[in-house]
């Protein structure tokens, strides 16, 4: 029996263009924060040793500073951790593994499986490794790697390491890098191999019929489409048992809101539950709002949506998504009391806002009119 932590899609040095400043320099670290998490995990669950199968780092440009922190976060791990080059990092002539940075910071234990086939890692115990060394892949790696190595000797417990997307999961049936899940589920039923550890997918997720195949997508979020991120697996397997358990390392949400929006109720709502997310610095939440508001009422949440900015790591709108239309009562401007020079401009707001050119642009400015109005 061999214990080992899977893991995958590290992808370090990764930014998203919707954090900026702070938020986007605590989302890099989170990523490294990451694997001193999954260290722990494999420290306590006592675990021989750690794969990652796949997108160490974001691109082979990431900075000099992210691989000497990264590769600082992975000596704390305190046993040995093996690389696979992805898609992200392919084993290039620009490769970040063979970079004098690389090179320079590595500590024992950190091993790059920078080629296809066998790597012994324990008595009794191997992995099959199916890196990437370009991009794009023409091949499924995984298949050509289990072509190209002897079966394994009698009680040898085998681990294939490979990263892409399973063909039954994929969309593009001419992508020629994607892995055969018949072909996987053959090599497990021949006792060729005893687990897949597959990269690629940034959410957890078990593939086929026999239990043995896993994504367990990324330790950090990376996308809203993310079903299940933050995760990291511990495996037991040998040659006749396997078991593989969940352990969740991430602090990062990312969160769609849709919501509809019509009466001042549903604005309580609404505030309710962006008071009710914790924690907000490490919460990015992608809104989606659809109805109708009043000038007061979209003014209210204009304000609302400003103050919770303040506290959240970043809040956007769903461009394309969101439809909030506003109704404008000629009594809502003057009850604020207008008056004076902007008289003829409200009034010809008012006029296109109710049908006539740029409806929605005059909608917008009477409502910051209205907040402007109210704040006096």
């Amino acid at each position: 029996m061999v214990r080992f932590l899977q893991t995958s899609d590290w992808q370090l040095g990764m930014t998203r263009h919707f954090l900026e400043g702070e938020a986007q320099a605590r989302y890099t670290a989170a990523r490294i924060d990451a694997v001193r998490a999954l260290g722990e995990v494999a420290r306590a669950e006592h675990c021989d040793f750690v794969v990652v199968a796949g997108d160490v780092f974001e691109s082979n440009l990431v900075s000099t500073r992210t691989i000497a922190r990264s590769l600082e976060a992975m000596g704390s791990i305190g046993c040995p951790v093996y690389l696979l080059p992805g898609n992200h990092d392919t084993l290039d002539a620009a490769s970040v593994y063979t970079s004098a940075a690389f090179r320079r910071a590595c500590p024992p234990g950190v091993v790059v499986l920078d080629r296809a086939g066998i790597h012994r890692v324990a008595t009794g115990v191997e992995i099959v490794a199916a890196p990437w060394f370009h991009k794009p892949a023409l091949t499924d790696l995984a298949a050509q790697v289990l072509r190209e190595v002897d079966d394994p000797e009698p009680g040898v417990t085998r681990i294939l390491l490979a990263h892409g997307p399973i063909d039954v999961l994929s969309p593009d049936e001419d992508d020629p890098a994607r892995i055969s899940l018949a072909g996987l589920e053959e090599a497990l039923a021949a006792g060729h191999i005893h687990h897949v550890a597959l990269g690629d997918r940034h959410s957890r997720l078990s593939v086929g019929r026999s239990g043995r195949i896993h994504y367990s997508g990324s330790p950090e979020v990376t996308a809203f489409r993310d079903d299940i991120p933050g995760d990291v697996l511990v495996v037991d397997v040998d040659t006749e048992m396997h078991a593989a358990r969940p352990h969740h390392v991430g602090t990062w949400t990312f969160t769609t809101m849709r919501r509809h929006l019509d009466t001042a109720d549903d604005l309580d709502a609404l505030d309710a539950e962006f008071a009710a997310i914790d924690p907000k610095d490490r919460t990015v939440v992608r809104t989606a709002f659809v109805g109708t508001l009043s000038l007061a009422d979209k003014a209210r949440l204009d304000d609302l949506l400003e103050r919770w900015d303040e506290s959240l790591a970043a809040r956007f709108t769903w461009t394309g998504h969101d439809d909030v239309a506003v109704y404008v009562d000629g009594d809502e401007l003057a009850d604020l009391g207008v008056g004076g020079f902007v008289d003829d401009a409200v009034a010809e707001l008012l006029e296109r806002a109710r049908g006539g050119e740029g409806e929605p642009a005059a909608r917008d400015a009477l409502a910051l009119l209205y907040r402007l109005g109210a704040a006096r």
